[in-house]
């Protein structure tokens, strides 16, 4: 039987890709908790349903988006998406409707109170991406990817 001790072992991978990759892993798992209960919390939505709503309002296509589109911008699977969709439409949030060109593409499309939930919650969710990145900052296999993702004061004027 292996000798267990009381401390917490120290995980090193082998190479620096590896390393990189778990810690962005972490990172991302981290972020999506604290988004999802900031966003829960705040404004009734889940980070899913949040991004799902953020694509739809930040479209050039009018605020619908075939649904295999809106899938992959999330990313989500299609069976997850019908389910948020379904979600979003049941809390007025979005609305569905078949293309008039293919009956069998459907469109979702984002509501007024859709629009008014995305952008209420989108300074919620810009904070907690802030403030974690900010927090990340101190992982030195994250610090060019945290200074790359919170670019410079310039990139915000966009």
């Amino acid at each position: 039987m292996p000798q267990v001790t009381a401390r917490t072992p120290r995980i090193t991978l082998p190479t620096p890709l590896e390393r990189r990759w778990q810690a962005l892993r972490r990172l991302e798992a981290t972020l999506g908790e604290a988004l999802d209960r900031a966003l829960q919390a705040e404004h009734g939505v889940s980070v899913s349903e949040y991004a799902a709503l953020a694509a739809l309002a930040f479209s050039d296509d009018g605020g619908h988006l075939r649904q295999q589109v809106l899938a992959d911008a999330i990313p989500l699977q299609q069976s997850s998406l019908s389910r948020l969709v379904s979600r979003l439409e049941r809390a007025g949030l979005t609305e569905r409707f078949h293309c008039p060109n293919d009956r069998r593409g459907v469109y979702t499309q984002i509501t007024d109170r859709g629009r008014e939930v995305v952008f209420a919650a989108r300074a919620t969710y810009l904070d907690v991406v802030d403030r974690a990145l900010a927090g990340a900052a101190g992982d030195p296999e994250l610090i060019p990817l945290t200074e790359h993702l919170r670019g410079t004061p310039s990139d915000d004027q966009t």
